[in-house]
């Protein structure tokens, strides 16, 4: 039976909004057609309501993190990178993807680009999804004497469309966006942008 309230000696997680219901039920296989109306009718609000504070706070969450030797943590590296964009009046989509193009570095390392890549593709462009999947692999011309980088990555997009923005986010908002002593704006200050961001409908990801 759907419930609209629970007393706290249960075990379910709390409801965003008074009146809305819970599915009672232990598996989706014994989800009616009435059941997933209710579900998606309540989810489609909660995306448009969590999606962005969510992942705001999965950014903000890491601001006291211990570093493991450069001078900066994540979340002051990306709070950096959104700012340099701000200050050199990229546009607001652009700066979002600043704040959040690491996001995954410390949980997904291998393919951090690719966790951005999925967290905004639906709302950004095919420019800045496509920069996201690749912005690692165009770092390596910056680092000449990393062991395994390779400078000569990146040359097998030369000349696509994209190209000259990753090349350009890389070199002014990801590699130099490690100084400890930049003033960065704070996260309060890019917030408004992530929520428009994110309130944009929703576009299906290309299959590449």
């Amino acid at each position: 039976m759907n419930q609209t309230h629970h007393t706290h000696d249960t075990h379910h997680s709390d409801l965003l909004h008074p009146g809305w219901q819970y599915i009672e039920k232990n598996s989706l296989e014994q989800f009616s057609p009435q059941d997933w109306e209710i579900l998606q009718s309540q989810r489609d609000t909660y995306m448009r309501e969590q999606q962005a504070r969510q992942a705001l706070r999965m950014l903000a969450d890491s601001e006291h993190d211990s570093t493991f030797g450069y001078r900066v943590n994540n979340y002051r590296h990306s709070l950096q990178s959104a700012t340099l964009a701000l200050r050199d009046g990229q546009d607001e989509e652009d700066i979002v993807v600043c704040l959040f193009h690491d996001i995954g570095f410390i949980t997904c390392p291998n393919s951090h680009g690719e966790f951005a890549a999925a967290l905004l593709g639906n709302y950004v462009s095919e420019r800045n999804r496509w920069m996201l999947q690749r912005h690692a692999i165009f770092q390596d011309v910056h680092a000449p004497h990393h062991p395994h980088a390779d400078p000569h990555g990146r040359d097998r997009w030369r000349g696509h469309p994209h190209f000259e923005w990753a090349a350009t986010f890389v070199e002014r908002y990801d590699q130099a966006a490690i100084d400890p002593a930049y003033e960065c704006a704070p996260l309060s200050q890019f917030e408004p942008m992530v929520m428009r961001v994110f309130a944009r409908p929703p576009q299906p990801l290309p299959l590449d």
